[in-house]
C-alpha cells in the first residue's frame, strides 16, 4: 500500500477529511499507516469517533480502489494527492487543503495566476455584463479564470474567459462523473478541450449536496490570488466563497450595484467591509504589480501609450482587425457602430477587439461608449 493509494482510499471514506487525516497522520506517521492501524488506536485520536474508526479500519470492504481507479481512467482523468509533487503550491498552503484533486484536462491551468469570478445564479444583465467584461478582460491579461460552473454568474465567466481564448478552471461540487449541473455538460466539454480544466476533491461518482457546495467554495478561493464577487444576494454562495477567501489570506474584490437591487446587496456589503471596489480588471491588477508577469501600473499607462517613443503594429502585436480598428482611430474618436461600418467588423468580434484593445492600453473608451486611441 502506498501513500499516493491511501490518500484516494481515505478521501473516498466519508467523514475524515483534511482536517481529520491531519490529526491521524501526526499519531500514525502516514496515511498507509492509518489504514493498517487497528480499531482502537484510530478511535484514540482526538475527533475521530468509534464509528469513523470503524469505517477506516473496514477500508477494505468500505472502499473498492480498483473499480475507482478503473473508472478514472476510462473518463480521462488524473488524480493528483496531498503528497504528490504536482499539487497546486496555493492549495497546499491551506490546513484544510484537499487530500486528492480530481482532474480532467490540463493540470497546469492550476498554477500561476489564477482569479476566481463568482455571484448570483439568478444573474441579472448588469450582472451578465461585467462578468463578461471582467472575465474577459482577464483572460486578455493572461489570468486563468476559476469559478464553478452554476448557473449565472459562474457560466458567464467560464464562456467569456474561453471566448477570449483564455483558460478557465471549474470546480465542482461532486464527482467528475456527475457533472451538476447537467445542462453544463457541453460547457465543461468545452472547458477541457480549450486547454482548462474541470477540477473535483470528490470521489468519481459523489453526488453533490448542501455540504459539498461550500466545499467547493473554498477550492476556488483557495486556487485563486483572489476572488472577485459579481453579485449577491445577503443569503449568495458567492459570499461564503468571499469568507472562504479571507480566512485564507486571499483579496476580495467586489463589483458595486444599485443600491435598491437586492443582487447587489451583498456586494455592496463587502465593500463597506474593505472588499476593493472592482470597476475593471485594471483594479485587480492594481493589487498584483508585485507578481511574475504583471505589468506595474505606470507601466501600463505609459509604455503602451501612444506618445513618446512611437510603436508600430507589430510591437503592439495588433492582429489584421485590431490594425484596422487602430488606423481608423488615428483619424479620430468614433462609436461602435461607426468603427463596424468603417472596418467591416461583425458587431460581436468588434466588440471582443474593443474590450481586449482597451486592456493592452491601445485604445480608450470615452463617456458614451466612444472610442479613441491612446495618446
Amino acid at each position: 500500500m502506498t501513500d499516493r493509494e491511501a490518500y484516494i482510499i481515505l478521501n473516498m471514506i466519508s467523514g475524515v477529511g483534511p482536517i481529520r487525516l491531519s490529526r491521524l497522520c501526526e499519531k500514525f506517521g502516514s496515511p498507509s499507516a492509518v489504514l493498517s492501524a487497528k480499531r482502537n488506536e484510530i478511535s484514540s485520536v482526538d475527533g475521530i469517533g468509534s464509528a469513523l474508526a470503524e469505517e477506516i479500519s473496514k477500508w477494505r470492504t468500505q472502499t473498492d480502489l480498483d473499480a475507482e481507479l478503473k473508472l478514472v481512467d476510462k473518463a480521462g482523468v488524473g488524480i493528483i494527492t496531498r503528497g504528490d509533487t504536482g499539487y497546486p503550491s496555493r492549495l497546499a498552503e491551506l490546513p484544510d487543503a484537499p487530500l486528492c484533486l480530481y482532474v480532467r484536462g490540463n493540470a497546469d491551468a492550476l498554477n500561476g495566476n489564477l482569479i476566481g469570478v463568482v455571484g448570483s445564479r439568478r444573474i441579472t444583465n448588469y450582472g451578465r455584463r461585467m462578468s463578461d467584461y471582467l472575465s474577459s478582460s482577464a483572460a486578455y491579461a493572461g489570468w486563468t479564470v476559476v469559478s464553478g460552473l452554476a448557473f449565472g454568474t459562474d457560466a458567464v465567466a467560464h464562456e467569456a474567459a474561453m471566448n477570449a481564448k483564455g483558460l478557465t478552471v471549474a470546480v465542482l461540487g461532486g464527482g467528475l462523473a456527475r457533472i451538476f449541473p447537467q445542462d453544463h455538460i457541453a460547457l465543461a466539454r468545452r472547458i477541457v478541450e480549450t486547454n482548462g480544466a474541470l477540477i473535483s476533491e470528490f470521489p468519481m461518482e459523489f453526488p453533490p449536496n448542501k455540504r459539498s457546495f461550500p466545499m467547493r467554495n473554498r477550492v476556488i478561493s483557495g486556487l485563486s490570488l483572489g476572488t472577485i464577487v459579481i453579485e449577491a444576494g445577503t443569503t449568495s454562495g458567492a459570499l461564503i466563497t468571499a469568507k472562504f477567501a479571507l480566512e485564507q489570506g486571499r483579496a476580495v474584490f467586489a463589483v458595486p450595484g444599485e443600491a435598491d437591487n437586492p443582487q447587489a446587496r451583498g456586494c455592496n456589503r463587502l465593500i463597506k467591509d474593505g472588499a476593493k471596489l472592482v470597476e475593471s480588471f485594471d483594479d485587480v491588477l492594481d493589487d498584483f504589480e508585485f507578481l511574475p508577469g504583471v505589468v506595474k501600473k505606470e507601466e501600463r499607462s505609459s509604455a503602451q501609450g501612444r506618445g513618446g517613443a512611437e510603436k508600430s503594429d507589430e510591437d503592439l502585436k495588433l492582429d489584421e482587425d485590431e490594425a484596422r480598428i487602430l488606423a481608423l482611430l488615428e483619424e479620430g474618436e468614433r462609436s461602435a457602430d461607426s468603427l463596424a461600418i468603417g472596418s467591416g467588423i461583425p458587431a460581436g468580434r468588434l466588440l471582443a477587439l474593443l474590450m481586449k484593445m482597451e486592456m493592452k492600453k491601445i485604445i480608450v473608451q470615452n463617456p458614451g461608449k466612444i472610442f479613441s486611441a491612446r495618446r
